[in-house]
């Protein structure tokens, strides 16, 4: 009996130490220097609704990218029918993800069939419909693709976004998918929730097209556009009066280089007017594209766009070898900085909408803390009183067990890096009512068993055996509703779902093991003639 009495006051000691290590960094903040080394750095991470920040919904508009895949295969299609020398007019996308194209042979329909099934095993033909001089046919991407494609464009745009935060400095963030096509974000402690908006939704497509100068604006902007170009704003600034304006350009619609091929991207101070501009290096493909297309374009314009504008459009004075470049503008710092990341974290794979926008100040943030932990300093402590007064010392047993509860409840939260919420806290004043519920059975079948005229030793046995069922069916129970809480329950139901289940598995713990350890080393150790209960 004393062996085993040793043994489990020792995993008593082993369990509440370890928590105390993953917990020591939280309660003090400061540690001294020689301690840093051997103790966790990581606090427990408060969320959103503790210490201020900003939480956003957004939806990827995969239907958006489904169409600008569709428009590059119409591009690929034009070309692999030029090749194939079948006779076609006016391959275009059209409205939604599908390809419209005329053909002008009856023979092309054979040779397209031929194509689309050796090279865009991913498409299918909608439809066909004869004219009098033409045959006209729908393309689409298949079904089954379709869905995929959706799939994966929502985890291309969650990994940047959470590669642009990663690089913002944002600390603890969280962002997990929602449902097909959402993305919740929770940015705890931002400063600045307009520019983290800002950066996180640019969509960040960097395009490098050629200036058409051979045709005419003007004529352009009456509405008689080449059928290869297209038109493009971008900001001039007025460098002797800081006026900003918007100016019209007329470019190639082809992109001769995307930010696909951006090895790296980095703020400088340019050396001509010690204004911030973004420096662009690109991988080896990248550089040897960027060789061939300046040389190709000696005296020419090449236009740098961002998101369909256009930020700058030198004159390409000559071949560019090594790869580098550079975007200019009135940028400030803040917005070149920003700049740089999104263009190293790439672009987003499609548009996304923000459906919802939250803002929490970190005054709010602090009065929640501060009540939070005032619930449950007041709601412990007259359960504390309450069981030291009507259990005496069983009830200070109660209360030791209660306090060794919420440290080993801190302490998980910490060893894990889970994040405590307001919700969190009421998780945790719940299971402070659980744990007592639990001593509240084993000592009333402890009352029930004395009554009778029991030993001690006997009474403790018999009350623990018989409040055991109870108590496990108790937690299970809570614990099987917490794990459907979690299942489909959002963002604050699942913090308290967490919570509590840490907290009922704690409870057990303390309620059935601790304080029968405690009970025993005193029955034990000490001549005891009556049970305080």
């Amino acid at each position: 009996m004393i062996k085993s009495l040793k043994i489990r006051i020792a995993i008593t000691a082993v369990v509440c130490l370890a928590a105390l290590y993953f917990l020591l960094p939280t309660l003090i903040p400061q540690l001294p220097t020689p301690w840093n080394e051997y103790f966790p750095k990581d606090k427990i991470h408060l969320g959103l609704d503790l210490q201020g920040g900003m939480h956003l919904v957004l939806e990827v508009d995969t239907e958006k990218a489904l169409e600008s895949m569709m428009e590059r295969t119409a591009n690929d299609l034009k070309e692999s029918l030029m090749e194939n020398k079948v006779r076609f007019r006016n391959v275009e996308k059209t409205k939604g993800a599908v390809i419209s194209l005329q053909l002008t042979e009856s023979a092309g329909k054979t040779a397209l069939d031929k194509i689309i099934n050796d090279q865009y095993p991913d498409l299918e033909i909608d439809s066909s419909s004869p004219r009098e001089d033409a045959q006209i046919v729908h393309i689409k991407i298949k079904d089954k693709r379709a869905i995929e494609l959706k799939k994966l464009t929502v985890e291309h745009s969650l990994e940047t976004i959470r590669n642009r935060v990663d690089q913002f400095g944002i600390a603890e963030p969280e962002i997990i998918p929602e449902g097909d096509n959402r993305i919740l974000i929770q940015l705890p402690g931002i400063k600045d929730p307009e520019r983290a908006k800002n950066l996180i939704g640019k969509t960040a497509l960097l395009e490098f097209k050629i200036v058409d100068d051979e045709n005419s604006m003007e004529e352009a902007l009456r509405g008689n556009i080449p059928q290869e170009d297209i038109i493009a704003y971008g900001l001039r600034t007025d460098r002797s009066t800081g006026e900003r304006g918007s100016a019209p350009y007329l470019l190639k619609n082809k992109a001769l280089l995307t930010g696909a091929s951006l090895e790296t991207a980095k703020v400088q101070i340019s050396n001509r007017f010690g204004e911030p501009t973004v420096s662009l290096k690109f991988n080896s493909q990248g550089a040897t594209d960027f060789e061939r297309i300046t040389g190709e374009n000696v005296r020419k314009r090449l236009a740098i766009v961002l998101d369909g504008v256009v930020h700058s459009a030198p004159v390409i004075q000559e071949r560019i070898s090594g790869g580098q470049a550079q975007i200019t503008g009135t940028f400030t710092m803040d917005e070149a900085r920003d700049l740089a990341i999104v263009l190293r974290a790439g672009a987003l794979p499609a548009p996304v909408n923000i459906l919802e926008e939250r803002t929490v100040g970190p005054s709010l943030g602090s009065d929640s803390i501060r009540q939070g932990i005032m619930a449950t300093l007041i709601g412990s402590l007259l359960v504390i009183l309450f069981m030291m007064i009507y259990y005496r010392f069983s009830g200070t047993v109660a209360d030791l067990a209660l306090i060794i509860n919420i440290v080993l409840v801190l302490g998980v939260l910490a060893a894990f890096k889970a994040t405590l919420t307001l919700p969190g806290i009421a998780g945790l004043l719940l299971t402070v009512g659980m744990a007592v519920d639990a001593n509240v059975l084993i000592f009333e079948r402890i009352r029930e068993e004395l009554r009778t005229g029991k030993t001690i030793r006997l009474s403790l046995d018999t009350g623990y055996k018989k409040a055991f069922i109870t108590i496990i069916d108790t937690h299970v129970t809570g614990i099987v509703s917490a794990i459907f809480l979690i299942i489909f329950g959002t963002g604050p139901i699942k913090g308290f779902a967490v919570t509590l289940i840490i907290g009922l598995l704690a409870s057990l713990f303390t309620a059935v093991f601790v304080t029968r350890v405690i009970f025993d080393y005193f029955t034990g150790n000490f001549n005891i003639k009556k049970l305080s209960i």
